[in-house]
């Protein structure tokens, strides 16, 4: 099966790396004396998902996003939005943890096809993640939304990583990810073959089409080393 790839990108969030960020605003509110509760993070939700929509549809730039779903704490707290994003970026990567199984994973494909991830994340966090959890130079390209411009699923940040890769045939570039608006649906766009990461928690929509699709890291990788 390895045979059929020449690439092989991944998404950061919830594909390689645990992303709780309840977990993260609890920690980083501590640093402001807030115990942040259940509600709160209900609350923040409803100003971030939309906001996160947006982005993917090119409608607002990264920095907005960073900075407007932190504009009402920063009220509360008399903190800029921009310090309060920073300060959660730096404790999502504090408390990042592989996925269940990326380890395993990335070694038994290195050094036998070309890797690299695809990710909307934010350039702080990703590049910190990297470091702590050593998979740095599993890599050969670490592309980010924010760093090129425009978010998946554009076909434009597809293009751009495959030149970086070489300029590989797309039917021979493998794209995997659990969000099927922006991993799956960006590499339909860009004419790549697209494999869903299935975490249980919502329905794939009837209009995506991964051509495979997993539960875990572990039955990925029994499937590309078969």
């Amino acid at each position: 099966m390895l045979n059929d790839w020449d690439c092989i990108l991944f998404d950061a969030d919830e594909t390689l790396f645990h992303f709780d960020a309840f977990a993260g605003l609890q920690r980083m509110f501590t640093r402001y004396d807030v115990q942040f509760s259940d509600r709160d993070y209900a609350d923040y939700q409803a100003i971030n998902k939309p906001l996160w929509v947006d982005y993917q549809n090119g409608t607002i730039t990264a920095a907005q996003l960073q900075t407007q779903r932190f504009t009402l704490w920063g009220e509360k707290l008399s903190v800029e939005p921009d310090i309060l994003n920073s300060d959660f970026l730096n404790a999502m990567a504090e408390i990042c943890l592989p996925l269940e199984g990326a380890p395993e994973l990335l070694q038994s494909l290195k050094g036998r096809v070309k890797m690299a991830i695809v990710t909307n994340g934010f350039t702080a966090l990703q590049q910190a993640r990297l470091e702590r959890t050593g998979f740095h130079d599993m890599f050969d390209a670490l592309v980010i939304s924010e760093q090129v411009g425009v978010p998946k699923p554009d076909a434009k940040i597809f293009a751009h990583t495959l030149e970086l890769l070489g300029n590989p045939a797309p039917q021979r570039v493998l794209m995997v990810g659990d969000t099927p608006e922006s991993d799956i649906l960006g590499g339909m766009n860009a004419g790549l073959k697209t494999c869903w990461i299935d975490h249980g928690t919502r329905p794939l929509p009837a209009d995506i089409t991964p051509d495979f699709q997993v539960k875990n890291l572990a039955q990925l990788q029994a499937i590309l080393t078969a």
